[in-house]
């Protein structure tokens, strides 16, 4: 009985560090793509960091607000195995999503929360990267008019500067197109990585 306890003694703290191998540290403050994940997950590499963004949106006249500094920052969670982001804007509309690979879809699924409005159930979106190189995710949204239609979520011109978003409405067809957010986050990241002295 003795060596069970020393055992767990010795050895439970060892097992307990290494679940969380991969979340974000002081060394890594964006965590890491846990090997046992996906290979989905990668396609949210090129974002892990954090942007100083610009932010604008439709106001109720149909013109664009303002653009509304904002700071994005992506990062691995659930030890690796999914991605969260989180904006800080300086109108004090937060938001963030959880960020899903679900492998016996092939598919990402993202839910979205904000302080913008109350969230008791998160709206999700399901997509994929392209062969572009652009993330494109889908909602079913029917317009004002009661048109259905999608609610389609784009990140595009991803480069190691870093990349635009685009919120809009699209038709069944996708022929019908109508933006209603837009993101320009392509003044490069930020690095929160500590260097070695």
């Amino acid at each position: 009985m003795k060596t069970n306890y020393l055992f767990l003694a010795l050895f439970l703290p060892v097992l307990m560090l290494a679940q969380y191998d991969y979340e974000p540290s002081s060394n890594n403050p964006f965590g890491q793509p846990n090997p046992e994940a996906p290979k989905e997950l990668l396609d949210y590499a090129p974002l892990i960091g954090e942007c100083d963004c610009k932010s604008q949106s439709r106001k109720p006249d149909q013109t664009w607000t303002e653009p509304v500094d904002m700071q994005w920052r992506f990062k691995y969670i659930m030890n690796g195995m999914a991605v969260q982001d989180e904006t800080v804007k300086a109108d004090g509309r937060h938001s963030g999503s959880i960020r899903q690979f679900i492998a016996d879809s092939t598919k990402w699924f993202v839910h979205y929360y904000s302080t913008a409005a109350p969230t008791p159930k998160l709206s999700t979106w399901k997509g994929v990267k392209n062969e572009e190189g652009k993330m494109i995710l889908y909602k079913d949204q029917k317009a004002p008019n009661g048109t259905d239609g999608y609610s389609r979520l784009t990140f595009y011109d991803i480069n190691e500067n870093g990349y635009k978003w685009v919120g809009e409405w699209v038709d069944t067809t996708e022929s019908v197109v109508f933006p209603f957010w837009k993101i320009d986050c392509t003044d490069g990241k930020k690095s929160l990585v500590k260097k070695d002295d």
